[in-house]
């Protein structure tokens, strides 16, 4: 996958900082062989699925590839050549591989046609709920290029009408699309569990919501919804270049987190893994949090209070941004060295949050973590901006749908 790789540095035992590189930016033919839908954690390949599973091996190599014969896919993932010609066949009549042509530096009596994914022939639609005051979606192609942007106003909106608003949107996307869509992916605040049920979101007022089902349901179109953070860590991973060990913090009108071990993410035995905007951060007090606690991290690192301490005066501003980012150290620092992570990325306002805020972090991370385990951790801004959760749902559903990441 083309990836935009976010700039890094090294410095030996301490944490690294970097700010953000650039802050931003019609249904699916039924010949086409959907791989998979949601991946469960822990799920393996059975000999039923081995056709199934060579798809994704070749589709995964072509699309990694700037143009592969099928000599080279054969090498590539280790099956036949009679296997792959056959899978090959099959991909050029859905419309999902095409051929490029012969290859420049073919020798005289033996040309070799390359392949590709048809990377802008098909279309993905995603979603962004994460907004306090808009829903936001794009269409991409396969590369995760954005060809179409739309956002719906839902500012107080809660219950079945931001659902309404979702669908509102949805509309206006899906009939924007000028390639058949291979799915729908959603990223939705709150706890997500792996169906796509919605099972708490208490800004929108969603319970139980089967947020999957009833979008799946609306188009006839393959749907993943998961939590935004999660998507967010999954956009970073794929399009930000980020480490196989890594946490990615989003700050907002509240504060969540995705976790990636071993390139995989955690999602918890409550589907809950990341949720630290109601972690209590020190024995000092600090204000009251909407669950009821005091001092919980949200208090101290929530979007509007954050914005607040901008309009102050630029020593106030700096001393609030500074203790923000200590509080944000202070709960990352016990996951960062239980989990041995390489890599945090913050994920929210550029503004607020690439400054003091920053180097608040990163210096209660250094000295809150054994430098001879952690002086390698990598600190930074991601450089997708706000693109970053509909760029996890693009990859979510190259993920479930065609088996590439």
């Amino acid at each position: 996958m083309t990836t935009k790789d976010a700039q890094r540095r090294s410095s030996g035992d301490t944490v690294q900082t970097v700010a953000d590189a650039g802050a931003s930016s019609a249904a699916a033919p039924q010949r086409i062989k959907a791989l998979a839908g949601a991946v469960r954690p822990g799920a393996r390949v059975r000999p039923e699925h081995a056709r199934r599973h060579n798809r994704a091996l070749v589709l995964q190599a072509l699309y990694r590839a700037d143009g592969l014969s099928r000599a080279d896919l054969a090498r590539e993932v280790g099956l036949t050549r009679v296997t792959i010609s056959d899978l090959v066949s099959d991909f050029i009549e859905e419309d999902l591989v095409i051929e490029l042509g012969l290859r420049p530096d073919a020798r005289p009596g033996k040309p070799a046609t390359l392949l590709d994914i048809n990377r802008e022939g098909f279309a993905i639609v995603g979603l962004d709920l994460s907004n306090y005051s808009v829903f936001r979606g794009v269409v991409t192609d396969l590369d995760g290029s954005i060809v179409e942007r739309a956002e719906v106003a839902v500012r107080d909106m809660t219950g079945e009408e931001a659902v309404g608003a979702v669908f509102t949107l949805l509309d206006d996307l899906v009939s924007r699309a000028s390639a058949p869509i291979v799915g729908i992916g959603i990223g939705s605040p709150g706890i997500v569990d792996l169906d796509g049920t919605v099972v708490s979101a208490p800004n929108l007022g969603w319970t139980d919501v089967p947020l999957q089902q009833l979008v799946a349901e609306r188009y006839e179109l393959p749907t993943q919804v998961a939590n935004d953070a999660n998507m967010a860590a999954q956009g970073e991973r794929s399009f930000g270049g980020a480490s196989t060990d890594m946490m990615l913090v989003r700050i907002g009108r509240g504060v969540g987190s995705g976790v990636v071990v071993g390139g995989h993410l955690v999602y918890g035995s409550s589907f809950a893994a990341g949720e630290i905007g109601h972690v209590v951060v020190g024995t000092d007090g600090g204000d009251e949090c909407a669950c009821g606690k005091a001092g919980c991290l949200e208090t101290w690192l929530a979007s509007p209070r954050l914005e607040a301490a901008a309009k102050a005066d630029e020593t106030a501003r700096e001393a609030t941004l500074r203790e923000a980012g200590e509080r944000l150290g202070i709960s990352l620092a016990p996951v960062v060295a239980a989990l041995n992570l390489g890599e945090v990325v913050l994920a929210g306002p550029h503004n607020l949050l690439a400054g003091p805020l920053l180097e608040g972090t990163s210096e209660t991370l250094r000295s809150r973590t054994m430098a001879e385990l952690h002086g390698d951790l990598t600190l930074r801004m991601t450089a997708l901006g706000r693109d970053i959760v509909v760029l996890g749902a693009v990859v979510m559903v190259l993920t479930g749908q065609l088996g590439v990441s």
